[in-house]
Order: structure tokens, then sequence, then C-alpha cells
């Protein structure tokens, strides 16, 4: 559709970013406009955070609760003391190890941070994120507020197509654009640690191994339950039309997702075959979407088994995806 093609604004060739393009969306942000921005986890749409009514506009393109926190993305650890108080030294150290990264850091939010960005609650969800056009944009325009670009609770976007196919509708093509940077790298949400306490908790998993935050930041990752509220937290969420359900009894007619080498039950439809956790990950809201785009009723989903922090993160996104 036209609206479409005026929407998307490629942001990435050749293994570099468009300064053009990176211009526009700084533009964009500072006139109170919207942005769908790739990232190395999946695409935001992004407002400028401190624009209290073009966040508002995220919230309403999305359909979010206001009660539901956004993460906070700015250009590196130089910015913590800028949006947070107190911050822990073992949060400041992650922070300057693993960002730029699909790490996000909840920390005491500075008395200046808008309650709009928290969900009402006195702390705030910060990250830098790795993919270089988001970068540019960030390091152009400022501090960003930037949920997945989709409608909430349903599959999370990894192409700028995916942006366009769930709220496209809803963008204006005057003031909003997407930029493409082509397919997100990892493939789901960010590793999100409350950092509140003298040991960080893990409120939602990502792709950040436990022994390399324990390494990195000095303290042992605690176990205990937190009253912070993260996104992705609901038992719902990441949901196709599809019904999900997780093992191999796929029917003729249902899909099928699983690693190379685990046979396809007869006359189902494979939908990826990734050889590892990582492709894995990468794919699984892609074949989520081929699922609906086929038509298929029913999705099986035989999800990676190891013990690594990113097979436990696509677990819980399946998980997630086959309430109903």
């Amino acid at each position: 559709m036209a609206m479409s093609d005026d929407l998307v604004t490629p942001a990435w060739r050749s293994g570099h970013v468009e300064p053009g393009a990176v211009a526009r969306a700084a533009d964009a942000l500072a006139a109170g406009g919207v942005v769908g921005l790739p990232t190395e986890t999946v695409y935001g749409l992004a407002a400028a955070a401190r624009d209290r009514a073009a966040v508002g506009r995220v919230f309403t393109i999305k359909g979010r609760p206001s009660d539901h926190p956004v993460i906070v993305h700015v250009s590196g650890p130089a910015d913590l003391p800028a949006w947070g108080k107190n911050v822990p030294g073992y949060a400041a150290r992650l922070a300057a190890a693993l960002w730029p990264g699909p790490l996000t850091l909840v920390v005491p939010a500075a008395d200046d941070v808008p309650r709009y960005l928290t969900g009402g609650q006195d702390t705030v969800g910060l990250r830098c994120p790795a993919h270089p056009v988001a970068l540019a944009v960030i390091e152009a325009a400022g501090a960003v507020a930037a949920p997945s670009a989709n409608r909430f609770g349903q599959v999370s976007p990894t192409t700028a197509a995916d942006v366009i196919a769930d709220i496209g509708d809803r963008l204006d093509p005057v003031h909003d654009l997407v930029l493409d940077g082509g397919p997100c790298p990892v493939g789901v949400e960010s590793t999100i640690l409350d950092c509140t306490d003298d040991r960080p908790r893990v409120l939602r998993w990502g792709a950040v191994e436990v022994d390399e935050i324990e390494r990195v930041g000095g303290r042992p990752v605690s176990t205990a339950s937190s009253a912070v509220r993260a996104p992705g937290g609901l038992a719902s969420h990441y949901a196709p039309r599809a019904a999900v359900h997780l093992g191999n009894g796929a029917a003729p007619g249902e899909g099928f997702l699983a690693l190379t080498g685990v046979p396809t039950p007869p006359g189902a439809v494979r939908l990826a075959e990734p050889e590892d956790t990582r492709a894995y990950a990468a794919v699984v809201y892609r074949s989520l979407r081929d699922a609906d785009a086929l038509g298929l009723p029913v999705v099986w989903a035989q999800p990676p088994a190891d013990g690594s922090a990113l097979a436990v993160a696509v677990r819980d996104r399946l998980a997630r995806a086959a309430v109903r």
C-alpha cells in the first residue's frame, strides 16, 4: 500500500547506517512523532522519552495498559545518572561491560523521571541497544521510550514489514516512520534485571547468561521474587492467532517448529529447522507469524532443551504464547 511505502525508510545498507534515515528519524522524534526502530532484539516503537504526548501515542497505538512500564533506551553507561539514583555498583559495572547489548537494568528512578514511563513505579528500566541504527538515532535525538512495535500482547516484530503489518494502519505517514534495519539478529526481547537491591534478580530472560551477570557484576543473582513490574511479565503474551502447543504432537495441517534433526510429524507444516538455540531464537517469532500468514490453526513448537539463558527465554516466550 502507498501508506506502507511512505512509512518505511531504508536505514541499513551494506553494513552501514544511512545518515539521511537517522536524520529523518531524529526530526520525527523531535516533532512528537513515533519511529519504528530496529534493535538487535526486536523492533521497538520509539518516542522521545520526555515527550509525554508522544509516549502517550505509543501506548495508544499499541493498546498498551497505562500501568505497564516501558524501557528507556539510552546511548550508553554515561546516561545512567540522568535516569537513575542510588544505582548499585554492580548495575554500573553491568552497564559498563554489557552495553550496548540485550540487557535492561531496572534501577531506582531519578526524581525527575516521568512516571508515565515507569507505570507509576519508582523504578525505571534502562537499556542501550546494540543495533547501529538504533544507537545512531538515540545519539542524534536523545533517549527514547521504545516498547516492541506491535499490538500489545501479540507476536513481537523482527522486521520492518512486521511493524507495518501490525500497526501500519495506526501510524501517520506525515509525522511517523519505520526504519528498516533488516531482521533482528537476537530475535527475542532483552534480559531484564531488577537492580534495586544488593543482588540482581531476573525479571525476564533473554540472551545474557547468569554466569556472565555474576562475573561482571560481582554479585550472585538472587532467586527471590520481585515486586517490580516489568514488560513481558503477563501470563499470556507474544501470541499469534494460531493456538500454540509445546511438544511435537502436530497433526496434518498444523504447524511445527523444532531444531534440525527433529523429524516433522506426518502431514505437518514445517515452519523452520534452526540448527541451534541461537538460530531458534532468531526465527521463533518469524515462525509464529508465518503460521498465521498460512492460516494454520495450530502450531506445535518443540523448544531447545538446553540450560542456556537464551533457551530459557525461548521456552518462556512460547509458554506465554500458549496461554489462552
